[in-house]
């Protein structure tokens, strides 16, 4: 297990689950992403907030990543994980919080 790279599971499960892979890269970013209904850092946040409140922790890097970039800022990252220690609890508000604080700290690290 030490060997999967969680920065990207998607990415991780690719060679295990090809079709599943295909069905994303098909769906899910050319429409669901793509659907103007609301903007990219709109669903950056609900996806941020979705990953956190059903404690999916592994893909919470990449989506804070992807939510930076689509123009979410640190400190809205940061008031949503508060907001959300009342809707999902405070355990998960906080293992967060870490991810996103270590993976800002990386990211710095690396430019």
């Amino acid at each position: 297990m030490s060997n999967i790279n969680f920065s990207s599971p998607r990415e991780a499960a690719r060679a295990f689950t090809p079709k599943l892979a295909q069905f994303v890269d098909a769906t899910l970013y050319p429409h669901i992403w793509a659907d103007p209904a609301l903007s990219a850092r709109d669903r950056s946040l609900i996806t941020v907030a979705a990953l956190i409140t059903g404690g999916h922790c592994e893909e919470l890097p990449a989506h804070v990543r992807r939510a930076v970039s689509n123009g979410v800022t640190h400190e809205e990252l940061s008031a949503a994980i508060t907001h959300l220690a009342f809707y999902a609890g405070f355990p998960a508000a906080i293992t967060a919080s870490a991810i996103a604080n270590a993976t800002f700290n990386e990211s710095e690290s690396q430019a």
